[in-house]
């Protein structure tokens, strides 16, 4: 009695297997995805890889676009940052040059207005000549640039040297000349002892070649 239970029940779950294989083997169910051979597949169909195929290509295509853009924009910031670096650069170059101009220029003034003092009485006393009469109103008053490298010569024509600085006021009007002598001495003239002929771009004084010799012995 019990070996027939148990050859009844080897046949139920036979008969049970048997079933199941049947029905992963057979139809597919409503919807699932089936290859050629009509079996069940979760391969992708060709025109599912072509679409899956485009839509790659399209974001490679656009991320490459992106990239791209991101890549001028650090490039357009880079320059505009060594731009900037080298716009301050020439600024701060041109500070300390300014700087420096306007130290020389101090220095300058100061040296020659100690000399003046010093030597004011002996310079007053200097002989001094008749100016011509077309240059008596040629008088230097504003700051001039032109006035350096413009040749000196004496009332009678005779050249004695180049501007080579100038000395100003405090409001800027210039108030002596330093000249290089021909013979490569250095002397402040004031302004009081000189005239332009702008037109002919001479600076003459009324000094005699002795004196501007002497003067350019002097020293602060």
């Amino acid at each position: 009695m019990i070996f027939l239970k148990t050859a009844l029940s080897a046949t139920a779950i036979a008969v049970f297997i048997g079933t199941a294989s049947f029905a992963q083997g057979g139809n597919p169910l409503p919807g699932e995805r089936v290859d050629a051979n009509g079996m069940p597949t979760t391969r992708s169909t060709p025109a599912e890889q072509a679409e899956t195929a485009k839509i790659n290509n399209q974001v490679g295509v656009s991320n490459a676009a992106v990239d791209t853009k991101a890549a001028a924009v650090d490039a357009k910031a880079a320059a505009d940052t060594a731009q900037y670096q080298a716009q301050q650069q020439q600024y701060q170059g041109q500070l300390q040059q300014n700087q420096a101009q306007q130290k020389d220029y101090k220095d300058r003034t100061i040296a020659y207005d100690g000399l003046r003092e010093r030597y004011g009485a002996e310079r007053a006393a200097y002989h001094r000549g008749v100016w011509p009469s077309r240059y008596t109103r040629w008088v230097i008053v504003e700051r001039d640039e032109k006035l350096i490298g413009e040749r000196v010569q004496l009332i009678t024509g005779s050249r004695v040297g180049t501007v080579i600085d100038t000395a100003h006021l405090a409001n800027g009007n210039v108030s002596a000349l330093l000249v290089r002598l021909d013979n490569d001495k250095i002397v402040w003239i004031d302004t009081g002892d000189i005239r332009y002929n702008r037109a002919d771009g001479i600076v003459m004084t009324n000094l005699d070649s002795a004196d501007l010799r002497h003067m350019a012995d002097e020293r602060v």
